[in-house]
């Protein structure tokens, strides 16, 4: 008898416990550009300001993992290039780092180990982009990697081999 009682209990625990963590997820976005005929593809969650200045908080010297809920990652099955800094293909978790109030660096990393710091471009916006968004694009045989949130947009541009 104790276990009919206890089965929907625990059954009904479990469903409200699972329906509060979804609710609390922001959703997800993905970025995807094809260079050197293969996809190159970047997945994040979507954070909304909600009146902050997120970017504008963050100090120098701190790392933002970008997004939010499960860490951004970049997935290339080709070697990508960022100026000098080669990477070679495979999957890699994206932190943004300030480096001064106007400067901040794209870091990505495999296997627990940085695999390559690259600088970004920091450009001011017109409107402010509510909801934190990554692009990627292809311009002129190159890649372009720009993410956006409030009044700033970052960039950096690689190559595919």
């Amino acid at each position: 008898m104790r276990h009919r009682v206890l089965v929907p209990y625990v059954l009904a625990v479990s469903v409200g416990l699972t329906a509060a963590a979804t609710a609390q997820t922001n959703p997800r976005g993905e970025a995807k550009v094809t260079l050197a005929g293969k996809p190159i593809v970047v997945t994040y969650g979507r954070p909304s300001l909600k009146g902050r200045d997120m970017l504008g908080r963050a100090e120098v010297g701190s790392e933002w993992r970008m997004g939010a809920d499960i860490p951004t990652t970049l997935n290339t099955p080709v070697g990508l290039s960022f100026g000098s800094t080669r990477v070679p293909p495979g999957e890699y978790v994206l932190r943004a780092k300030k480096v001064s109030d106007k400067d901040w660096t794209l870091k990505l990393e495999g296997d627990g180990k940085v695999a390559a710091e690259v600088p970004l471009q920091g450009r001011p916006l017109d409107q402010s982009v509510e909801m934190f968004t990554i692009g990627l694009t292809e311009e002129q045989g190159q890649g372009v990697f720009r993410m956006s949130w409030g009044n700033l947009e970052l960039a950096t541009r690689f190559t595919a081999k």
